[in-house]
C-alpha cells in the first residue's frame, strides 16, 4: 500500500484535539484511530504494538541479523488534528495537477487557487491529495503517520533492506501542546528519534520557537454610566489599552522567519472583567526573556496607573528551541540530508516557526530533530499534498535507516 492510500484512510477517523479538554488524551476519537493503528501495525508483523492508557501508540521493528548493536532509531508522529478549521467528515480526492486553478467544491463553487498558493506551481504534472473546500485535510500529521506505517511495511515485506531496531510512536494531542507530556521515553527505548510533522517535502528542522503562553485578567469596576466620571474603570477598554501598549510590529502578521511575536489568540470581556490570551514566541532565547519581561513592565505601568491588582497577568512555560539538544548529535542532520540525496530531493534546513513534539522530546532526553511530510496549507480549508511527495518521504525514512545500519 502506498503512503497516500493510508492517509485517505486515516483522514476518516476525526481526530481534532481540544484545547478547553482536561482529559487524557483530550478526545476520545484518537484513541479510536490509535486502536485502528495497533491493529494495522500488527498485522505488518509489529508484535509489540500497543496503545497505552493515555492513547499513546508503541511499536518496535527489530533489527535485521547482525544489526542488532546498531542505534535505536525511533520514528515518531500525531494522531491529532487542529482545531483551526472543522476536521470531522472530511471528504478527501486525488486530483492530477494541470496547472491553474483546482476545483474543490463545484456545488459550493471553491477552488485551490494557484494565484493564492503559488506553491501549486511547483506541482504541474503530479498528483494532490485534496478536501472539498469545507474541512482542513488532516494531513497534520496524518500524513507522518501513513508515511511511518508506508516505510514500516516496505522494512518489513524486505527483510534484505539491513537495518537496526526501529521504534515508532504516535501520539496525541500534540496541536494543544501536550503532546509530549506522557511520552514514555525510557520505555520507548530509542538513542534519538526523528519527528515527521514537516511540511514541504526536503524540510528539515531543528530550530524552534522558544515559547509561553500568557495571560491578563483586568479587574474594572461598574458603575451606571450617567454617574460614572473619574469612577468606572471599564475593564475592556483597559484590556485594549494593554495590548496598544505590544510592540506592533511583532505582530505574527509582520514577522517571518526568525522573527519572534507576540500573539493574541483569544480576549472576552466586560466592565467588570476582561481576560486576554496571548502565545508569545522567539527562537532566540535572550529575545524571548525580552518579550517576556515587556509583558510584564505593561502590567506593572498600568497597575501603578490605575491601581494594584488592576491587571493579574500569569505567565507559563511551553517548550524551548531543540536546537541546544540537537546539535551535540549533527549525525542526525547530516544523516538527514544525505537520505533526501539518495532519492534526488535537496534539504533545506529551515526554523520551525511554531512547535512540535521533538521540542519537548529534546529536553526529555531524546534528540529530535523534525522532517517534513510534504504537505502545504496546513490547519486550514486549502491543506493539500502530492501524492509523490509522500512516496519520496517514504523512500527518504526507509534511507535513513539504512545509513544507520552501515
Amino acid at each position: 500500500m502506498r503512503a497516500y492510500e493510508r492517509l485517505l484512510h486515516y483522514v476518516s477517523f476525526g481526530t481534532q484535539s481540544d484545547s478547553a479538554s482536561q482529559t487524557v488524551p483530550t478526545t476520545a476519537t484518537q484513541k479510536v484511530l490509535g486502536a485502528a493503528l495497533v491493529e494495522e501495525m500488527k498485522t505488518l508483523g509489529i508484535q509489540d504494538a500497543f496503545m497505552d492508557d493515555k492513547g499513546y501508540v508503541y511499536g518496535t521493528i527489530p533489527a535485521t541479523k547482525g544489526k542488532e548493536d546498531k542505534p535505536v532509531i525511533g520514528l515518531i508522529a500525531h494522531m491529532d488534528t487542529a482545531e483551526d478549521a472543522p476536521g470531522d467528515n472530511i471528504k478527501a480526492k486525488v486530483v492530477e495537477y494541470q496547472g491553474g486553478d483546482v476545483l474543490l467544491n463545484e456545488e459550493k463553487g471553491i477552488y485551490l487557487s494557484d494565484k493564492e498558493y503559488s506553491s501549486l506551481k511547483k506541482y504541474v504534472g503530479q498528483h494532490l491529495v485534496v478536501t472539498d473546500g469545507t474541512t482542513l485535510l488532516g494531513a497534520d500529521d496524518k500524513a507522518g503517520v501513513a508515511e511511518i506505517m508506508t516505510m514500516a511495511e516496505e522494512l518489513l515485506n524486505h527483510p534484505e533492506i539491513e537495518h537496526g531496531t526501529i521504534k515508532i510512536g504516535f501520539t496525541p494531542d500534540e496541536e494543544v501542546g501536550r503532546g509530549a507530556n506522557y511520552f514514555d521515553v525510557a520505555g520507548f527505548g530509542a538513542n534519538f528519534a526523528y519527528t515527521v510533522d514537516g511540511g514541504e517535502l526536503g524540510e528539515l528542522e531543528y530550530e524552534n520557537f522558544n515559547a509561553g503562553s500568557a495571560k491578563v485578567v483586568v479587574n474594572g469596576l461598574s458603575i451606571h454610566p450617567g454617574s460614572a466620571k473619574n469612577a468606572m474603570l471599564n475593564a475592556s477598554l483597559l484590556a485594549m489599552e494593554f495590548h496598544n501598549m505590544l510592540p506592533v510590529e511583532q505582530n505574527p502578521r509582520y514577522t517571518e522567519g526568525y522573527e519572534g511575536f507576540f500573539h493574541l489568540s483569544d480576549m472576552k470581556g466586560h466592565v467588570e472583567q476582561a481576560e486576554l490570551d496571548y502565545i508569545i514566541r522567539d527562537h532566540d532565547a535572550s529575545k524571548y526573556e525580552q518579550k517576556k519581561q515587556v509583558m510584564q513592565d505593561v502590567a506593572a505601568y498600568l497597575n501603578k496607573k490605575y491601581g494594584a491588582g488592576t491587571f493579574e497577568l500569569t505567565i507559563e512555560e511551553s517548550y524551548r528551541n531543540m536546537k541546544e539538544m540537537v546539535e551535540p548529535h549533527m549525525h542526525l542532520i547530516e544523516n538527514a540530508k544525505e537520505a533526501f540525496a539518495q532519492c534526488g530531493v535537496k534539504a533545506q534546513t529551515v526554523p520551525i516557526r511554531g512547535g512540535t513534539d521533538g521540542a519537548r522530546l529534546s529536553y526529555m532526553g531524546l534528540p529530535c530533530p523534525n522532517l517534513s511530510t510534504g504537505g502545504h496549507n496546513f490547519h486550514g480549508r486549502f491543506e493539500y499534498i502530492p501524492v509523490e511527495s509522500m512516496d519520496k518521504m517514504t523512500e527518504t525514512l526507509v534511507n535513513i535507516v539504512k545509513i544507520y545500519a552501515k
